[in-house]
């Protein structure tokens, strides 16, 4: 696996900015975590920044054993 491009963010930081963005704006609205819908979206965003995370850590992990 190579190198990634610096130019280009990760899925993963997208992701992450994408939520935190999101997060920002419904704390504005208390009246939103009434909505189940908004915890479903905030864990999933969450698992899904995690797994790639995970993964960027495994394929760095890979590059310098071996």
């Amino acid at each position: 696996m190579g190198q990634p491009d610096s130019s280009q963010p990760s899925p993963s930081s997208v992701m992450a900015r994408l939520t935190l963005s999101a997060l920002e704006r419904a704390s504005q609205d208390p009246a939103i975590w009434r909505q189940p819908e908004v915890h479903h979206a905030v864990l999933i965003s969450g698992l899904t920044v995690m797994v790639n995370a995970m993964a960027h850590l495994q394929a760095d992990l890979e590059s310098t054993s071996g």
